[in-house]
């Protein structure tokens, strides 16, 4: 964690004098716009460190509105956090009659066969999903409800081994894209036994079809569950997804309590996969410390919302950077490694190189580390503003070099980005 990046911050602005904090301040936010420094703070969770701008800045106008706009969403969401404390974390499953729920006699969308996910059931979804139609609630809960208990059996590090023949294709980000998403298994063929994938977190939030993507994503773990692989991003997760979108798509489209149970889901993704001892995927990156083995990794207990430092939170987090050692992360938190860093994981745990996502690039892929850190983005066009090509790859088990495809982005609905996220962030934060 960073030095401005958690409770650390709020401890030191309480003890330092106001010319200390003005003086610590100016000194981290120095050179970064508005829109960042509010980005930090976000990326924190607004702990106490939002009125830091202000402070350091009184006459910034802009500052003042989103401070005030800030300050409503701590007290809403720490009036959430009492009352979810008060339920003891109660599943939602358990307050959940899916078998009375209705399906009424004018729904003509797809239904689960005897309550089962098949192929002819995710063809007539995706298809329903591309003409914007909604699948019915009982349909979308019995999904949750059951892939749910197919990742809660999962281990915090997956483990598979491909053979000679087999290979699997590893894709990014995807962020709700939809038709993106749609284009990936146009281009490189759905999802079956033998054409496995890897989907390596950041389904949700900023694409306004974060909804379809996930639920598109969840069918075919429960239908292919040992050869569909999910792993969890940092989007998957209540703070991001209450500021980015996902939170208030999933209450405009469905309801508040299966927006509860997706986070209840979203738990259980495990964190990281290792593909024949050889190659590790997770979502972010190395860690904040020396040390950390693939037995520490399997022991993390990630049934909960990340800690703010960690190695859960570095997995979520972090990114590489060229230089050797580590740094401050631009995102404020975790932190930022190098390819000594990397060297050192990988001959320790006896593995060859990493992939992970986290980050847009041009190219869709970008290549580091003297090709020991990967990074594979799957979201073209980011936020329909960014020009970039997306990509995924392909893990052959002969050889497990990665071979990269690009593609570009396809037209979609005209629904903009961020169409359901946080008043805050359509005030131009992002």
């Amino acid at each position: 964690m960073t030095e401005y990046g958690s409770e650390k911050m709020a401890e030191e602005e309480r003890n330092a004098s106001a010319e200390e904090l003005k003086e610590k301040a100016n000194n981290y936010f120095k050179g970064k716009s508005l829109s960042d420094i509010f980005q930090v703070i976000i990326s924190n969770y607004l702990k106490g460190s939002y009125d830091v701008v202000v402070r350091v800045r009184p006459s910034d106008k802009d500052a003042k509105m989103k401070y005030q706009e800030c300050n409503k969403i701590v007290k809403q969401k720490a009036f959430e956090r009492a009352i979810a404390s008060d339920e003891l974390k109660r599943s939602v499953v358990d307050s959940l009659d899916i078998e009375n729920m209705t399906i009424e006699d004018d729904y003509d969308g797809p239904q689960l066969e005897d309550g089962k996910v098949t192929l002819k059931f995710m063809k007539d979804l995706m298809a329903w999903f591309k003409d914007q139609k909604k699948l019915h609630r009982k349909c979308a809960y019995q999904m949750l409800v059951q892939v749910k208990e197919v990742l809660s059996k999962l281990p915090s590090l997956v483990e598979i081994t491909l053979i000679e023949t087999e290979k699997i294709t590893i894709c990014g980000d995807t962020h709700g894209q939809y038709y993106d998403l749609l284009n990936i298994f146009e281009l490189n063929g759905l999802p079956s036994i033998t054409n496995p994938y890897l989907f390596n977190g950041d389904f949700v939030d900023r694409g306004s079809f974060s909804v379809e993507v996930i639920l598109t994503l969840f069918g075919f773990k429960l239908l292919y569950p040992e050869h569909f692989h999910l792993l969890r991003g940092n989007h998957e997760t209540d703070n991001m997804n209450q500021m980015y979108g996902f939170e208030g798509e999933v209450k405009a489209k469905y309801t508040a309590q299966m927006f509860q149970l997706f986070s209840e889901v979203f738990q259980w993704l495990p964190l990281t996969q290792c593909i024949n001892n050889k190659v590790l995927v997770m979502h972010g990156g190395l860690f904040s410390e020396d040390g950390v083995t693939l037995d520490d990794i399997r022991k993390i207990d990630r049934n909960r919302q990340p800690p703010d430092s960690g190695p859960m939170c570095d997995l979520l987090w972090s990114d590489p950077q060229p230089q050797d050692g580590r740094s401050i992360s631009k995102r404020g938190v975790s932190c930022q490694f190098g390819p000594d860093v990397t060297k050192r994981f990988l001959e320790q745990n006896k593995l060859q190189y990493i992939v992970r996502s986290h980050e847009v690039k041009a190219e869709g892929y970008e290549d580091t580390h003297s090709g020991k850190c990967i990074t594979v983005f799957s979201a073209p066009n980011y936020c329909d503003q960014m020009g970039n090509k997306g990509a995924y790859i392909h893990l052959r088990g002969s050889d497990l070099k990665p071979e990269f495809h690009q593609f570009t982005a396809v037209p979609h609905p005209n629904v903009k980005p961020m169409a359901y996220a946080n008043s805050l962030m359509q005030l131009g934060m992002m």
